[in-house]
C-alpha cells in the first residue's frame, strides 16, 4: 500500500537548483536577501544574485569546471550562500563539511569527493591549510582575510558567469555527509533536481509570507538548514538573518531587534522558548511562525512553546537522504505526529522481517519515495543498494505508522542514530573507539533520552582491567567531535548481542531506565 499526502503532485521544472531558486531575484531585487546577525554585511536580492553570478565567473576563471568539487567549511554567514550558489552556477558540486568535526573526518571528506577548492570562514583558515596538506585542495579561500588563503572577494570580478550544460537528474550538486544505516559515515549525493524538488515541495507546503524574515540558526552544513532556512527562503524572497553561533541571549535579542517572523529551530531552542526564564526579557511577538527538525519534538514542549510565544509551531520528517517528506502542514495534525506527506512523496510501511506491507495503523519500517530522493551513496554502490530499492523507495531506517487521517507517527529508528541536538552520532563509530581502548574488552553504545539535547550517547562497557568512566569518556572526547562525546558511562559484565553477533541495543534500552 502507498500513502500519499494531501496535496495533488506538482511538475518540478528541468532546471538548476540555482536557476530555480534565484528566478524571482530580480522581482525582489530591492528587498534584503540577507544579512548577518550584527548587521555589518547585508545584500539585497540584485546584488546578491549579481554576486552568485561575479563569484561564478571568477571560479571559471581559476579552471574551476563542470564536476569539480568545491567544498566549503564556515558558520552561517551571508557570504554561504554566495559561494554555494556560485559553484553550483559554474557546474560543480558542494560538498558541505561539519566545523565541528575532526581533522581526521574531514580529511577523509575532501580525499572521497576530490574536492579542488576550500572555502573557509577566518577562524578555520589554519585547520584549512593543514586540511590542504592532506588532500587534493589546490587553494583555500577565505570569506575575509587571513594568511596563506585567497580572499574570497578576489573572485567577484566580471558579471559574465559561465553556463554549464547542466543535467538536474543525474548532475550532483550538493554532497552532504550522513551515517544512514550502517554507521560509518557516508557521502549523500544530491542532484539539482533532488533539490529543486524538495524547495519547490517545502514552498507549497509551508509557504513563506513576502515580508518573512528568518532567523538561520539550523547550519547550512546540515540538510534542515540548507534546504529550508537558506534555499527555500531564497526562493520566496525571504530576508535570512544568518547567525554563525547559538547563544541563548543573543538568539532572543536577535529575535527582538530584526523583528524575526519565522523560527527554523531544532528540539534544543524549543526547550529554550519552553522553559527559560530568559525568554520574558525578550519581545517576540514578532513570531509567526516555528519549524521544528533535526530531531523528534515532545509534544508537551510544542505545546509550551505555541502558549507561552503565542504562535504556530510545527515539525517537520526528513533525513539527508530523502530531505523534508513529511510536515506538519496544518493545524489539524496531532502533535505527537510528524504531519502528511509534502508533495510529490510516496511512503510504504514494511515489516522490518518479511518485507511485507503494512497498513493504517501497524508499525513497520518506513520507506520513501519521491524527486528528493538521494541519487546515492558516493564511491559506495553497495550502501546504495542496500537502502535505495530498484522501484525508487528509500528504506529510511526508521520505525513508524500511519493513522487513518494520514499522519505519520514516529516509534523507533532501526538505524539507530543518535540525534544529539540535531547532529547524528554514530554509536558503532563509538563502540569502534572503545572497544580499541586497551582496557576495554568489549563495548556498545546507545542514544538514552534527555531534555535539553533529545537524545546523548551512553556507553556500555565490559572492563579488561580497573579504569574509570571519566577515563574512557576523556580518551573518546579527545578524538571525536564534541558533540560526538560519551557522556554517560556503565560498567556491565557483558554486551548483549544477537546469535549473529549484532549488539542487542534493545535489551540495553531496556536496562536503562532513562531509555
Amino acid at each position: 500500500m502507498i500513502f500519499t499526502g494531501p496535496h495533488p503532485p506538482v511538475d518540478v521544472p528541468a532546471t538548476s537548483l540555482t536557476s530555480f531558486v534565484l528566478g524571482r531575484a530580480e522581482r525582489h531585487a530591492g528587498r534584503t536577501a540577507v544579512v548577518d546577525v550584527a548587521g555589518a554585511r547585508e545584500y539585497t536580492y540584485g546584488g546578491f544574485a549579481s554576486a552568485v553570478r561575479r563569484a561564478a565567473t571568477g571560479l571559471h576563471a581559476r579552471g574551476f569546471r563542470k564536476g569539480d568539487v568545491l567544498a566549503m567549511l564556515a558558520p552561517n554567514v551571508p557570504e554561504y550562500p554566495i559561494a554555494f550558489h556560485a559553484a553550483a552556477m559554474a557546474g560543480g558540486t558542494v560538498v558541505l563539511l561539519n566545523p565541528l568535526d575532526t581533522p581526521d573526518e574531514l580529511t577523509a571528506h575532501l580525499n572521497d569527493a576530490g574536492a579542488r577548492l576550500l572555502v573557509v570562514s577566518p577562524a578555520e583558515a589554519a585547520k584549512a591549510a593543514a586540511l590542504a596538506a592532506r588532500t587534493k585542495v589546490e587553494e583555500v579561500l577565505v570569506f575575509g582575510e587571513a594568511a596563506g588563503a585567497t580572499p574570497f572577494a578576489a573572485l567577484l570580478g566580471a558579471d559574465g558567469p559561465p553556463e554549464p550544460s547542466i543535467d538536474p537528474a543525474d548532475d550532483v550538486v550538493a554532497l552532504l555527509h550522513s551515517s544512514g544505516s550502517t554507521g560509518t559515515p557516508k557521502g549523500v549525493m544530491l542532484t539539482h533536481r533532488n533539490m529543486v524538488a524538495n524547495v519547490l515541495q517545502i514552498s507549497l507546503g509551508a509557504p513563506n509570507a513576502e515580508d518573512e524574515k528568518v532567523l538561520a540558526v539550523p547550519p547550512f552544513h546540515h540538510a534542515f538548514g540548507l534546504i529550508m532556512a537558506m534555499n527555500a527562503s531564497l526562493l520566496q524572497g525571504s530576508t535570512i538573518v544568518t547567525m554563525p553561533r547559538f547563544d541563548p541571549e543573543a538568539y532572543l535579542a536577535a529575535i527582538q531587534e530584526h523583528r524575526i517572523t519565522r523560527l527554523f529551530i531544532v528540539p534544543t531552542i524549543a526547550v529554550l522558548l519552553a522553559k527559560s526564564p530568559l525568554v520574558d526579557r525578550y519581545d517576540l511577538s514578532s513570531v509567526r511562525s516555528i519549524v521544528s527538525g533535526g530531531a523528534a519534538l515532545d509534544p508537551g514542549i510544542a505545546r509550551r512553546v505555541r502558549d507561552r510565544i503565542g504562535c504556530r509551531i510545527n515539525q517537520g520528517y526528513g533525513l539527508t537522504e530523502a530531505l523534508v517528506s513529511f510536515m506538519q502542514l496544518d493545524g489539524s495534525v496531532a502533535n505527537a505526529s510528524v504531519g502528511r506527506n509534502t508533495p510529490n512523496i510516496e511512503c510504504r510501511i514494511v515489516d522490518v522481517e518479511t518485507g511485507a506491507e503494512r497498513g493504517r495503523g501497524h508499525t513497520g519500517e518506513i520507506l520513501i519515495r519521491g524527486p528528493h530522493v538521494m541519487k546515492g551513496y558516493l564511491n559506495a554502490e553497495e550502501a546504495t543498494r542496500e537502502v535505495l530499492d530498484p522501484d525508487g523507495f528509500l528504506h529510511t531506517g526508521d520505525l513508524g505508522y500511519m493513522d487513518d487521517d494520514g499522519q505519520l507517527f514516529l516509534v523507533d529508528r532501526l538505524k539507530e542514530l543518535i540525534k544529539y541536538k540535531g547532529q547524528q552520532v554514530s554509536p558503532v563509530e563509538l563502540e569502534t573507539l572503545l572497544q580499541a581502548h586497551p582496557k576495554v574488552a568489549d563495548a556498545a553504545v546507545i542514544g538514552v533520552p534527555d531534555e535539553e539535547a533529545s537524545e546523548i550517547p551512553k556507553g556500555f562497557v565490559v572492563a579488561r582491567e580497573p579504569v574509570t568512566p571519566e577515563e574512557l569518556m576523556s580518551y573518546i572526547a579527545e578524538r571525536v567531535a564534541p558533540y560526538k562525546k560519551i557522556r554517560r558511562l556503565e560498567f556491565v559484565d557483558e554486551i548483549p548481542r544477537t546469535p549473529v553477533g549484532k549488539i542487542a541495543r534493545r535489551a540495553l534500552k531496556e536496562r536503562d531506565p532513562a531509555a
